[in-house]
Formats: structure tokens, C-alpha cells, sequence
């Protein structure tokens, strides 16, 4: 629009001022030509009657001869005669003489003319020779110069009147091509409009949004591709949408079907390892084995239908108001590792919150067995408040060991992912950072994993402390 208004008006004084310009010479060249005209028709009828040489007195009365030429007595004449001078106004200067009119009429026989602006006025200024027809029908001059001074005062309100009427023409142009830049710019950005619409639209999930098609410019062809683009688009994510839930029902059915037998092959393996004690080595060996990896089998189903729940949105939060140092020394406590993890933990009842017990622990539990698994001790747990004890708490889990590669840093909280410098075949299944921060972000916290610049990692858990919260479901 900006370019548009400048163009338009560029255009539209251009034009006035070409306008302006050629009506001004018009009005100009005509009085300048009628002027000239009546001069030379004027000196032409009374050079003959002049006696030759003129005496001032005979110049001062030609001169006042050809002054009376107009009737509205606006000519002022100046007649010259080798070195003498007479006007027909007495004690006139006629200061609007310049020397180069005066050059020009002593060079050529010619009528010249000059516009002067003096005293604020414009005066159209004409000068010629006088002269008598010779024996050979040629021009002779006589000496005599005339020169006549014409005030342009009509010419000048003339060309007032076509500036006034150039303004108040454009004037309206102009704003009759910003008015037909405002509708250009309209049919132009309603369509962009819409279509940044829908492009938002599409980014927040709506994939069935659509554009109308109006006309056949190329607008019309990109709100068509448009269209085109969103109907494959929506139709690869209603595949990969219906893929993914095929997936995950799948896992869960498994999950869900492995559980009998797996209950069922738990409760043979505590008989065999009962009875392990009584039977030969090797098969003492493999009985064990088998017990081992039943369990790693049996938790990695937990694990699997816990995942399943997360991904069905089916996971809801059960709340209490607890100690939370009390709900990390029961985790560690549950699982034998009181003397093998360091705490530094804040006393009975200084730090309490309403969260979920249960997946506290398993967050906590996953996270310390992880850094037990992969790291080195001491494993060190420590809760402590965040900005404000009313607003978080903190809980860091650091170890010992090499680290965390940085290259690995990105992907820690990946299902099943495995690199193999931190990770080979484990008792773990996988799953366990997973689950821990799907656990967390159902609070409504944060979980994140960096290297200690002292060597070790460090998994910090930034828990919301709700006070007078009901259970709410899975946000996912």
C-alpha cells in the first residue's frame, strides 16, 4: 500500500506538474506573441512619419505614440537614438531593461523579448530596431531602438488560477488512488489473512482446516494447493495416528496377556529356588538364572502396561499430603539400598507437599537404581526446597561415575534407548527414566540430566507442592 500510495502520487503531481507546466507557456506564449504583434504593428505605422534624425523631442513623442497602442496604458516604452534616450513616462527608469535585452537588440535585427521578476512582479520586456525599407527592398536600420515593458499581472493570476486548479485536481486523485490501494490491498490481503488463519490453525492441530477457493488467480491456485496439502497432511496423521494406537493396544494386549503366565512362572521359580539348595550345581545355575530373568521379564510387563496407561491418557494421579524425606527413606529403605545411598535430607515435617506416593517412589527408585546401575558410588540422594518451600521441592540424585556422554545427554529420557558406551544388556528394562519423567510431568514438574564439573551425573526433579489440590488426570 505504501509502495502503491507513493507510486500514485508520484504519478499524479508528475502529471499536474506536466500539466501546469504546458498550460503556463500556453497562457505565456500567447501574451508574449499578442504583445510582440501589436508592437510591431504599432512601429511599423509610425516609423515612416518620423523625421530622420529624430530630435529627444520627436523620441519622446514616439515613444508615447506607441505606448498609447493599449488602451489600458500598461505599456511603458523606452525609444533610444545614438546615445540619447526619451520613455513615455517622464523620469521613468525603466529599471526592468537588462544590458543583455539591450546587447541583443544592437546585434540583430530581430524582436527579442525577456521575462523579468523585479519588486515581486513579473514584466514581460521587448526590444527591437526600427527600420526603413532601402532601394533593394532590404531591411536598413535607422538607429532608433524601442524597448516596451508589459507588467504580467493577468498572465500571473492566470497561471495562479492553473496552480489552484492543478492542487484541487490533485488532491482528490490522490486519494482516489489511496482509496484503490486500500481495495487492492484488500482482495489482496484477505486471502493472506485466511490463510495465515489456517496455517495456525493446522499448527494447532486442527488438520481439517480448509480454505475457500474464490476465482482463478494465482491466490485462488495457492488457497487450492493449500487445501491439497492439508488433505494429504491430515490424511498421513489420521494413518500414523491410527498406526500408533494399533501399537500401542498391541503392547498393552501383550503386556496384558503375558501377566498370567508370567504370575504363573513366578510362583514355579520361588519353588525352584526353595528347592535349589538341594539340586546339583549346574542345574542350581540354571534354576536361578531362570528365576532372574522371570523377574527381569515380570518387570519389564509392569513397566510396559505402566507405559500403556501413560500413552491412553488412562494414568491418573492419586494426591496425599506427605513428608517427602520420608517418602524417599521408605523407597530406599524398600529396596535395601538405606546403606548404600547417601542422603541429605531435611527433617521430619519441613518439607511437605501433596503429591502421588506412589510415583514418587517410582521415580525415586528410578532414578537411584539407574545411577547405581551405570554410575559409581557414592550415589548421593538430596531434597531440599526450590525458589520457595511453598512453591517446589528439589530432588538431586547424583553418582561417582564417568558421566553421562554428551552425544547420549539428549536422548537419556528415550524409550528403550541404548548407546553403547553407557549402556549394554542391564537387569534394567529400559524403561525406567522413561517412566520416571512421564511420573514427574504428570505433577506438573521437571526432570533433567547434566554431568557434574566434578565428574558424575546428576538427575534433578523440580516437584510443584500442591496444598489444596484434588486428583487430576494424566495431562497427556
Amino acid at each position: 500500500m505504501v509502495a502503491f500510495g507513493l507510486v500514485a502520487a508520484l504519478a499524479t503531481t508528475t502529471t499536474g506538474a506536466l500539466a501546469f507546466r504546458e498550460a503556463r507557456n500556453g497562457v505565456l506564449q500567447q501574451s508574449q506573441d499578442a504583445v510582440i504583434g501589436q508592437l510591431r504593428a504599432q512601429v511599423g505605422r509610425l516609423a515612416p512619419e518620423l523625421a530622420y534624425p529624430p530630435s529627444q523631442e520627436v523620441l519622446r513623442q514616439f515613444a508615447a505614440d506607441v505606448a498609447r497602442a493599449e488602451p489600458s496604458g500598461t505599456w511603458r516604452v523606452l525609444a533610444t537614438y545614438r546615445g540619447f534616450s526619451e520613455t513615455s513616462v517622464p523620469d521613468d527608469p525603466f529599471d526592468e531593461l537588462t544590458p543583455a535585452v539591450r546587447e541583443a537588440v544592437g546585434s540583430r535585427l530581430a524582436t527579442v523579448f525577456q521575462r523579468v521578476r523585479s519588486g515581486g512582479r513579473t514584466s514581460l520586456v521587448v526590444g527591437m530596431t526600427v527600420t526603413f525599407a532601402s532601394p533593394a527592398r532590404l531591411p536598413t536600420p535607422s538607429g532608433i531602438q524601442v524597448f516596451l515593458t508589459v507588467p504580467q499581472i493577468s498572465e500571473q493570476a492566470s497561471v495562479d488560477a492553473l496552480v489552484t486548479a492543478v492542487e484541487r485536481a490533485t488532491v482528490p486523485a490522490l486519494g482516489i488512488a489511496v482509496l484503490l490501494a486500500l481495495f487492492a490491498a484488500r482482495g489482496v490481503l484477505r486471502p493472506v489473512r485466511a490463510l495465515r488463519r489456517a496455517t495456525r490453525s493446522i499448527a494447532e492441530g486442527h488438520l481439517d482446516t480448509r480454505l475457500d477457493v474464490n476465482g482463478s488467480d494465482e491466490l485462488a491456485d495457492l488457497s487450492h494447493t493449500f487445501n491439497e496439502t492439508a488433505a494429504a497432511l491430515e490424511q498421513s496423521v489420521a494413518e500414523l495416528r491410527a498406526m500408533e494406537a494399533r501399537a500401542r493396544r498391541f503392547a498393552a494386549d501383550v503386556s496384558h496377556e503375558l501377566r498370567t503366565p508370567l504370575a504363573a512362572m513366578s510362583a514355579v521359580t520361588d519353588v525352584l529356588d526353595e528347592e535349589a539348595a538341594r539340586l546339583d550345581p549346574d542345574t542350581a545355575t540354571a534354576v536361578r538364572l531362570i528365576s532372574e530373568e522371570t523377574v527381569k521379564l515380570a518387570r519389564l510387563v509392569e513397566d510396559l502396561m505402566e507405559i500403556s496407561r501413560f500413552d491412553a491418557g488412562a494414568a491418573v494421579l492419586h494426591l496425599d499430603e506427605i513428608d517427602l524425606a520420608e517418602s524417599i527413606r521408605r523407597t530406599l529403605a524398600s529396596r535395601g539400598w538405606s546403606d548404600t545411598v547417601e542422603t541429605v535430607l531435611p527433617g521430619p515435617d519441613e518439607l511437605r507437599g501433596r503429591v502421588d506416593p506412589r510415583r514418587l517412589d517410582v521415580v525415586v527408585a528410578n532414578l537411584v537404581g539407574n545411577a547405581l546401575r551405570h554410575g559409581a558410588r557414592p550415589v548421593r540422594v538430596r531434597l531440599s526446597a526450590g525458589v520457595s518451600a511453598a512453591v517446589s521441592a528439589v530432588i538431586e540424585v547424583t553418582d561417582s561415575g564417568p558421566g553421562i556422554p554428551e552425544d547420549v545427554l539428549p536422548h537419556v529420557f528415550e524409550r528403550f534407548y541404548k548407546s553403547d558406551r553407557a549402556r549394554t544388556r542391564t537387569e534394567g528394562s529400559g524403561l525406567g527414566l522413561a517412566l520416571a519423567e512421564e511420573n514427574v510431568r504428570m505433577h506438573g514438574g521437571t526432570v533433567r540430566a547434566a554431568n557434574r564439573p566434578t565428574g558424575g551425573a546428576v538427575f534433578t526433579v523440580e516437584l510443584p507442592l500442591r496444598r489444596d489440590e484434588s486428583p487430576r488426570e494424566n495431562p497427556s
